[in-house]
């Protein structure tokens, strides 16, 4: 079969959605597929950052389209560029020969319209992969009101995007929950997890370890925040139990990626007086999985409300490291269940900034515990979270939705 892939971010991107959807592309590739993806020629939080308007990389042919780049000055500014995207990609789209299988991601929001387009134009079968609920984002962080016009508009138009979208792909528990609350038939959505890169086994914390090495860790427990910094997270909770550690030179806390939130959180830390902070950018995923098991404990945060409409990946590739995590947000969400049914790590209410304190200075205490822990993260990510098992639910699914196609 032909299939497309729909996101503003692909490879070489290192924004999880990129590095999910090369993963799938890839998979698909190696099932027979033509594969090509539609994305954007920018690098997320990169300014300046311009890729090649084609490319062909292991077989699947990329497409990326130039757009505006107000950037995120205002609400309007973001539209424009959301807009000017859309536009474009919908040109590239209908310029490749008939696709059998799109699959749209959120990244922007309703890039599924494009999908739909071709469904109605040339009966492309349609999956809408749910990595976030939108306008649900815009109205829990405060951006939409709710009972405003726009955000009453953009709430039909998403529905409209799940009824008409062949199959729906959601990331938990919880978010299938919700969507089922907006009308869609529990049978129309598939749950696939995200995943964290596979092939290599979980390292041990006393492995040497060249991020350890550079940062002078030595035998301090280091904490580590990896990945986007956006509205979602609740960092207020996190910020207020590091500074109730003011002062404890046991911890090293290590904070990687980029975001629109994570100048507040290293400004307050450093406004508090916590000096044991390092700020580091996004890393090469090549050099992920020795990253992440730098740390000796992952954080993962939620901020209230956004349960179901966003679940962090960032919990797999903590887990497949095997190292426990400590986990900010419901008890509800998909996040807490997973570690309630792995026990691989500790669940903390958002805003108690106590309980979360106590959480690492109680793993910090106790090397049985972070390895005990860490080896439940390793067996779940392999048993449970596998990139291996949620790659073959992709390959199933897109399978079932047509007849393949011969390469010739």
């Amino acid at each position: 079969m032909k299939v497309l892939l729909l996101n503003q971010c692909f490879y070489p991107d290192l924004a999880a959605t990129a590095q999910h959807g090369w993963d799938l592309a890839r998979r698909l590739a190696r099932d027979g597929h033509e594969v090509t993806a539609i994305a954007s020629r920018s690098i997320y939080g990169k300014a300046g950052a311009s890729l090649p308007p084609t490319d062909s990389v292991e077989g699947i042919e990329v497409r990326r389209v130039a757009a505006s780049r107000y950037g995120r000055a205002s609400l309007f500014a973001r539209a424009v560029d959301f807009v000017s995207f859309y536009a474009r990609a919908t040109m590239a789209a209908l310029a490749l020969p008939r696709q059998d299988v799109v699959i749209c991601f959120t990244t922007p929001p309703f890039i599924s319209l494009v999908g739909l387009a071709l469904r109605a134009l040339r009966g492309t079968k349609t999956i809408y992969w749910a990595m976030d609920l939108y306008p649900d984002v815009a109205i829990q962080c405060g951006i939409l009101r709710k009972e405003s016009a726009t955000a009453r508009a953009l709430e039909w138009l998403n529905r409209t995007c799940l009824r008409r979208a062949s199959r729906v792909v959601v990331l938990g528990r919880c978010m299938r929950d919700r969507i089922e609350a907006k009308g869609l038939p529990a049978e129309r959505m598939v749950l696939i997890r995200p995943w964290a890169e596979s092939g290599q086994p979980a390292r041990p914390r006393t492995a040497p370890n060249r991020f350890r090495d550079e940062w002078g860790a030595g035998g301090r427990r280091v904490i580590m925040y990896s990945g986007n910094f956006g509205l979602g997270h609740d960092f207020e909770t996190i910020v207020d139990g590091i500074a109730r550690l003011r002062g404890d030179d046991r911890f090293l806390f290590v904070l990687v990626g980029g975001g629109n939130r994570k100048g507040w959180v290293i400004e307050t830390l450093r406004t508090r007086g916590i000096d044991n902070v390092l700020d580091l950018p996004y890393q090469p995923r090549e050099a992920l999985g020795e990253l992440l098991s730098a740390a000796d404990i992952h954080l993962v945060s939620l901020a209230s409300g956004m349960e179901g409409i966003m679940v962090p990946s960032k919990f797999f590739g903590a887990a497949a490291a095997g190292r426990p995590v400590v986990y900010v947000g419901a008890p509800t969400g998909e996040i807490a269940r997973c570690i309630a049914e792995s026990g691989c790590g500790k669940v903390i209410a958002p805003g108690d900034a106590e309980s979360f304190r106590a959480a690492l200075v109680g793993l910090a205490s106790s090397d049985a515990d972070l390895d005990d822990m860490g080896s439940r993260a390793a067996r779940a990510a392999n048993d449970a979270w596998s990139a291996e098992a949620d790659l073959e639910r992709w390959s199933t699914l897109v399978k079932a939705l047509g007849v393949p196609r011969v390469r010739g």
